[in-house]
């Protein structure tokens, strides 16, 4: 248990520190007071004052953490600008999230999900910059016997160059496309001898393991990799190259999860492999035994899909905010706060319905559920 535990709160408390510390940077960048930093949720376990009387603390529940700002009584309600004027002083007005300029607050609120990207971005930089990237040729080593490749007409010996129009740069890209396709067919464009041709392959879906040993539900095409020449190509990147390859890792990964969300709506993605708290923790510790690179990587993984996931619309999230400040910047002023709140009631049923399916997959995938 402690396995997974450990690795996984280190996780969370890092990726979640570093969201809220977006939220924090902006607002003291804006003038803003804050209260509290908090790293998890109810009772504070240790915690201090800094000079500018922030409480910084960490709490018994590792699953979130939050930052309080100065009057800040509901973040989603827009109080009446002249009432707060009454309450506050001229020097306490100054510190009032609810008194900044638009663009202020929204960047503010962005600050947590963009926070997350920089820190996917600076990991994957140091990988590529002091490990290396791997950029070896796929090529096709064996097809299997009546496999959806050999009905499709791949060939032993192909090399894949694309895949649903993804660029194939390394042997790793060939399972991770196939993974995230979600249409019913994959294109593969393969070079043979000194032709590039292009071939419709329909992956066909089988209950197998991941490379951790879980169960999950793959698609599969039949196909065995190799590395072009028997040769393996790992370099390290420049600083430019390394930026780059960076930003079009986690451009690639957010993209990915939409389509994916995107399919999971329209019934066309396996929604049994979305999982909650208990199998990040569990998939966590599985990688930490694996090592610290991977152990790295997947933080980086997990801090993408943190900022994306604020993003959505829903209140309650960094993107319900910036919804709320859409329609003011629209309508010239704030949702009355009767229509907050009905927006409220609705994401937090959203929430607690999501919360309720991923855990429902997590006790299935212990085994605790039939």
């Amino acid at each position: 248990m402690l396995n997974y535990l450990i690795p996984f709160i280190i996780v969370i408390l890092i990726v979640v520190f570093i969201h809220e510390y977006g939220h924090y940077y902006f607002a003291k960048k804006f003038g803003v007071g804050v209260t509290d930093f908090s790293i998890g949720f109810g009772k504070e376990i240790f915690g201090w004052n800094d000079k500018s009387g922030t409480r910084w603390k960490v709490c018994w529940i590792p699953l979130g953490g939050y930052v309080k700002f100065f009057g800040d009584r509901n973040v989603y309600s827009q109080a009446d600008h002249e009432e707060i004027s009454q309450k506050y002083s001229e020097d306490e007005r100054k510190k009032l999230f609810t008194l900044k300029p638009l663009y202020q607050r929204s960047l503010i609120v962005f600050g947590g999900p963009l926070a997350n990207f920089i820190l996917a971005l600076v990991i994957f930089f140091s990988i590529y910059t002091f490990v290396g990237k791997d950029f070896t040729p796929a090529v096709i080593n064996e097809v299997e016997k009546d496999s959806p490749a050999m009905i499709g007409g791949l060939e032993k010996d192909d090399i894949i160059l694309e895949i649903d129009g993804n660029k194939v740069k390394s042997i790793m890209d060939v399972s991770k496309f196939i993974t995230i396709s979600t249409d019913d067919i994959i294109d593969f464009k393969v070079k043979r001898s000194y032709d590039e041709i292009i071939l419709k392959i329909k992956p066909k879906m089988v209950l197998g393991e991941d490379n951790l040993g879980n169960k999950i539900n793959r698609r599969i095409v039949g196909i065995k990799i190799g590395a072009y020449n028997n040769q393996i190509n790992h370099v390290k990147l420049g600083p430019t190259q390394a930026i780059f390859h960076a930003v079009n890792e986690v451009y690639f990964v957010s993209i990915s999860s939409l389509k994916y969300i995107g399919g999971m709506i329209l019934g066309k993605a396996d929604t049994s492999q979305l999982g909650g708290p208990i199998r990040i923790a569990k998939i966590s510790g599985q990688v930490a035994d694996i090592g610290l690179l991977a152990f790295i990587s997947m933080m980086a993984y997990i801090s993408i899909s943190l900022g994306l996931i604020n993003l959505f619309p829903i209140p309650m999230l960094d993107g319900g905010h910036l919804m709320f400040y859409a329609f003011e910047k629209i309508l010239g002023r704030p949702l009355s706060q009767k229509t907050q709140e009905g927006f409220f009631r609705i994401g937090m049923f959203m929430l607690l319905s999501l919360m309720f399916f991923t855990t429902f997959n997590d006790l299935k995938d212990l085994g605790l559920l039939n």
